[in-house]
């Protein structure tokens, strides 16, 4: 009988992270539930990509325990897919949509040997829970911000994660894309039970799907329900710009900055 799965996706116990001899963020204590739909918030410079290499473990803590999965970050790299910022500068303009996704799972088994049936279907499972299959068939040069996002989601998806990590995936999408993206993220979360964290510049476009919030602020990663972090003096002294919350006739919240 197998053991069962971990509750906790994420546990940080007085974590610090340390780049070039200088303190990043530290006494950083939070976990965080599996099955979990995370923003990654903060200033630029506070710390974000660095709290993802810990993760990752490509960069170890300091000082302190960081636990994924209940095991040591980087031994469990396999069941996390992980979406860069850069994926469209780092894709090969000349590969066919579903060969891209096909990478995630192979690795560097690509070109070497056949594929296997069950690797093909796993690509095209992955193509259908991104709503891509109609593209899989072109090259990535012939697709749109938005379509590429779907293949570089597909490939983090394909290899069945129990994590998905992703670096700005909306930053560069106009706003029919970025719903439509957050909302495949939405219905993975849902229906897959993925943990998913994202960094985020703009919440707005993921307020309707996001549960909590891992946010660097004074030196410390902090993790709290989505009510407690949408707060108006905690954004505005976050980012030090007044930022506003406010709600729309429908009831939705909304930020804005200024005002």
């Amino acid at each position: 009988m197998s053991a069962p799965e971990p509750a906790t996706a994420l546990s940080f116990t007085d974590v610090s992270a340390e780049r070039g001899g200088r303190i990043i963020w530290s006494e950083s204590t939070f976990d965080v539930e599996a099955g979990r739909f995370v923003a990654v918030i903060g200033p630029n410079g506070s710390g974000k990509t660095t709290l993802l290499q810990v993760i990752l473990g490509l960069l170890g803590p300091a000082s302190g325990s960081v636990r994924v999965f209940g095991r040591a970050p980087g031994t469990q790299n396999d069941e996390i897919g992980y979406v860069p910022q850069n994926y469209d500068a780092n894709a090969n303009e000349a590969i066919r949509a579903r060969d891209a996704v096909l990478l995630g799972l192979t690795g560097r088994r690509w070109g070497f040997g056949r594929t296997s049936a069950a690797d093909r279907a796993r690509v095209e499972e992955a193509l259908g829970w991104v709503d891509a299959v109609g593209i899989a068939d072109r090259r990535l040069s012939d697709l749109s911000g938005g379509q590429r996002q779907r293949i570089a989601l597909a490939g983090a998806l394909v290899a069945q994660p129990k994590m998905l990590i992703l670096d700005e995936p909306l930053a560069s999408l106009d706003v029919r894309n970025q719903h439509e993206i957050v909302a495949v993220l939405g219905r993975l979360k849902r229906e897959l039970g993925v943990t998913v964290l994202v960094v985020a510049h703009d919440l707005n476009p993921l307020l309707g799907v996001l549960d909590s919030a891992i946010y660097l602020l004074d030196g410390h990663a902090h993790h709290a329900a989505l009510d407690k972090v949408v707060d108006s003096a905690l954004l505005t002294h976050m980012y030090g710009t007044r930022i506003q919350v406010a709600h729309t006739l429908q009831g939705e919240l909304y930020m804005r900055s200024g005002g």
